[in-house]
Formats: C-alpha cells, structure tokens, sequence
C-alpha cells in the first residue's frame, strides 16, 4: 500500500540545524559566505557604502552583497542609514555586530596559524591594498601628502598597481592613479610581499636583499618600513606545517642571529 503523499508546499526546509546549541544558532547567522569578510570590513570602519564595501571584497558579486547585507539587517547585526543629502545609505554594525568583534579577531589568529597556506587564487592586490590602507603608521609619516605607489607583480588572481595617499592624518586607498606625484614606489612579487605583509618574512629583511624595491629619497626608502603596522595577525606564530610556517621560522631564527 503506497505511503501518504504530500504537496510540496507543504514541505518546510529548514534553514537550521534543528539544535538548541548556541553555536549552531550563531552558525546560522555567520555560516553563509562572505557573510564574515563583510563583518570584518565593516569592523574596520565606522560606516562604510554599498561601493565601498565592493572594494573592500571586489570579488563578492553585487547581488550577493544586497542579499548578505539585507541578512544581516535582519539578524540584526547591521543597520543602515540614509545618507544626508544623497539617495545612497551607509551601513554599520549594530551593538550585537560590534559584540561579535573580538571573535572575529580570534578567528583570525586562528587562521593565521592554522588555515591553509595561500595558492595563487588568494593573491590579490585589491584586497591586500585594502587591508594595508588600515594598517598605516600615520604618526611616522611626513607632514604634508605622502603617495605611494605599489607595483605588485608575478602570480596572483589579481596583480597590478594600486596607490596609499596620506594627508593629513588621513589614509585612503586607489586603484587608479590619484592625480598626485607619486613620493615613493615600491615593487615586489605580489606572493613575496604578501607574506611579508602577513609577517612570515622580514619586510626590513627582504628589502635589504632587493626583493622588495624602493624607489624615490632615501630618506623615505629608509622611513618606509616604519610607515607599514603589518597585518593585525602578523605576530601571530605560524603552527601548521608547510612552506609558511618555515618561512616564519627562518625569519625568526634570522632575527635571533642578528
């Protein structure tokens, strides 16, 4: 005798993991991709624009983006807020967005010390010029305008050039050329100074060698490396065996000699 039969629309598929687990329920919210490089981008600013946030992530698709943001909004970890005098809104975390920041840290530091090591696919001067435009020494910089060109090359997704303006106290980052003179240009092998950037080389180190190349004053060629605070995670030690974790040991073992 054939079993009873239902109407698909009465069918539920549940989103969940049908669990009372606070981790499973967290999951819900954050499991979805790009759902936590979006969080860590709005972490890194105040409030930040739909244009702002693909560049931030240029790889995330636009229609992606509208839909993990309206999920977050949502769940209640972002909100939004008409800007003034213009149609465009700028997004922002809530308090419970704001909560989830030491978390995102943490998993950081765990990545830095146990994810994957990187392949070709990850390299991308966007995403890195991004980063590093948070992660400038203000302070040690010259008065005045300062503009850095990075011309980064070799394997990657995404090689090329982008440019750090500093002015003011103020750090921003461009893909295209600013308009300014450009006060120092860097060139490297996007993968070399990556790892630098993420601390499993010396940036002093491989500049000294001419991997990484400076050209412009040597006053700034000698300031350089005070300009660049490195990644958050930079002095995190590297665990996982394979190529990054020995190139943070011969560069500690280096420093030790020195």
């Amino acid at each position: 005798m054939p079993g009873p039969r239902f109407a698909p629309e009465n069918v539920v598929v549940s989103k969940g993991y049908g669990t009372y687990c606070p981790v499973s329920l967290a999951a819900e919210v954050v499991g979805e991709r790009w759902t936590i490089p979006l969080l860590v981008a709005l972490g890194d600013d105040d409030t930040l624009r739909f244009n702002e946030m693909r560049r931030a992530l240029p790889r995330i698709p636009p229609s992606t983006l509208t839909q993990r943001l309206r999920s977050l909004e949502d769940a209640g970890l972002v909100e939004k807020r008409r800007v003034r005098g213009d149609d465009a809104y700028e997004y922002f975390l809530s308090e419970s967005g704001r909560d989830l920041e030491p978390i995102l840290y943490e998993l950081g530091y765990w990545g830095q010390r146990w994810a994957r090591d990187l392949v070709p696919d990850d390299l991308d001067t966007r995403t890195l010029g991004w980063s590093m435009h948070y992660r400038m020494n203000a302070e040690a910089m010259p008065p005045g305008r300062t503009v850095i060109e990075f011309d980064l090359s070799g394997e990657g997704a995404h090689c090329g050039r982008f440019w750090i303006v500093h002015e003011g106290g103020k750090v921003d980052v461009c893909v295209k050329h600013p308009g300014y003179d450009v006060d120092l240009r860097v060139t490297a092998d996007l993968r070399l100074f990556t790892e630098a950037w993420r601390g499993f080389r010396s940036l002093r180190a491989e500049i000294a060698a001419g991997r990484i190349r400076l050209h412009g004053p040597r006053a700034l060629q000698r300031d350089f490396p005070n300009w660049l605070l490195l990644s958050v995670a930079a002095p995190v030690e590297r665990e996982r065996p394979g190529r990054e974790r020995t190139l943070r040991r011969r560069t500690r073992a280096r420093k030790a000699r020195a």
